[in-house]
């Protein structure tokens, strides 16, 4: 398996289950947990607040006095805390010699790639994660759920089968930064779409137009316009942002005086539109009007 492999696998019981211990029993680890238990995994669990493990109990878990104690108890560690900071207090007196530690804590690469050598450094092998679902999506075959994994190939390659029972598993490479910044470009790309989401309704709120109504519609755009994402991959690719041009730059920037002058008739700001319209406007005076928008990415390089 190569540093940039993209490996998936389905949501899917193991032959022989194997035991495991979970750190964190919030709202996503006692999904996570339930999954495991529900396939036959032997599960032992900890929790800072004891009481919130304490439900898992009456599922078949195992709750351990301490971190410490559920570390000893399986060689394979899910670790599903609050951040980084509160993975190194959980982890700190316990001897991860030998263990195979995963870390699904929310967290940035540079954190990731920290963590990871830690951990080696305590004689575990490591894996970073992201997970691309919520609680409920979590054991719900067709959910669309999925979790992003990158370190230890080894890990991976044996714990695979293991860790795709609650959701399907995505490995996206050795450098266990990858799959926090996997994690967060994505939810970048979600932030962005839900700013426009919002700018949307907001144009509609003071009109006879009923959200419930509208909203199918915003559904069904959003969806048609989102495989324009593999164009700006190819272009971005090719260092060629006149590839392909469908509508450029000029042409868009020109469009965004009307959905300007829309929001002031609406009396919505248009404060979620102009840092993006002021970043096009930007490239346009470049010199790069013949283009396709995906240039302006190079505007976003701080370095």
């Amino acid at each position: 398996m190569t540093d940039n492999a993209l490996a998936t696998t389905a949501p899917t019981p193991t032959p022989t289950p194997t035991p495991l211990t979970l750190l964190g029993t919030g709202a996503m680890g006692t999904a996570l947990a339930r999954a495991w238990l529900a396939a036959g995994h032997p599960v032992t669990v900890w929790n800072r607040t004891s009481a919130r493990a304490e439900p898992l109990a009456a599922e078949g878990a195992t709750v351990a006095a301490s971190a410490a104690e559920a570390v000893a108890a399986s060689r394979l560690v899910v670790v599903c805390l609050l951040d980084d900071a509160s993975v190194g207090e959980a982890l700190d007196g316990a001897d991860l010699s030998g263990r195979d530690v995963v870390n699904l804590t929310t967290g940035t690469p540079a954190e990731g790639r920290a963590r990871a050598a830690w951990a080696e450094a305590r004689g575990a092998r490591f894996l970073d994660a992201g997970i691309m679902a919520v609680p409920p999506m979590v054991g719900e075959p067709g959910s669309g759920a999925y979790v992003l994994y990158s370190g230890s190939p080894g890990l991976f390659e044996e714990h695979g089968e293991t860790l795709a029972v609650p959701t399907a598993t995505r490995y996206v490479g050795a450098d266990p930064g990858f799959a926090a910044l996997h994690d967060v470009a994505l939810l970048s790309a979600m932030s962005g779409m839900f700013a426009g989401v919002l700018h949307a309704f907001a144009l509609i709120r003071k009109e006879g137009i009923a959200p419930k109504d509208f909203a199918p519609l915003l559904v069904s755009w959003l969806g048609a316009m989102a495989p324009a994402a593999h164009m700006t991959a190819d272009q971005l690719q090719s260092g060629d942002y006149g590839k392909d041009v469908v509508s450029n730059l000029a042409m868009q920037v020109a469009a965004n005086a009307t959905l300007l002058a829309t929001a002031e008739e609406q009396g919505v700001s248009a404060e979620l539109l102009t840092p993006y319209m002021s970043l096009l406007e930007r490239w346009l005076a470049a010199g790069h009007g013949d283009e396709d928008i995906t240039g302006a990415v190079e505007l976003l390089d701080l370095n």
